[in-house]
């Protein structure tokens, strides 16, 4: 009996199995992140916390962390819109620092460490 695929249909179909395995994988945060990411990180925390949204904004990033790559494809899209009423460039770094997947929990931590009071201890 003659199979219904031939050699190089089964390729093709296990290259397409491979690239769909593959299709949303993101690569491991190994590399730090960058100064001016880190001061931008800061100037987002300390508007958060000059404004008393702490305890709010940690509890939306810790909700909505898991969705953090599809905001940053969000704002890719919105990029030209956003252009009228924000710095290009920033959006775009946020963008991009939404991709990786430590940006959020890197955020909540510079939060809490802003909103806690000086010389109050964890206990």
């Amino acid at each position: 009996m003659r199979s219904f695929f031939n050699g190089s249909t089964v390729g093709k179909l296990a290259q397409f199995r491979a690239g769909l395995r593959h299709a949303f994988a993101v690569e491991p945060e190994t590399q730090p992140l960058a100064v001016e990411d880190v001061q931008l990180l800061e100037r987002i925390a300390e508007v958060i916390v000059t404004r008393r949204m702490a305890a709010p904004a940690t509890m939306f990033l810790e909700s909505m962390g898991p969705m953090n790559f599809l905001g940053s494809q969000a704002l890719h899209f919105l990029t030209p819109i956003l252009d009228c009423a924000f710095n290009t460039k920033e959006v775009e770094q946020v963008a991009r620092l939404l991709e990786r997947r430590d940006t959020v929990t890197r955020l909540i931590a510079i939060i809490e460490a802003k909103s806690t009071p000086q010389g109050a201890t964890a206990g």
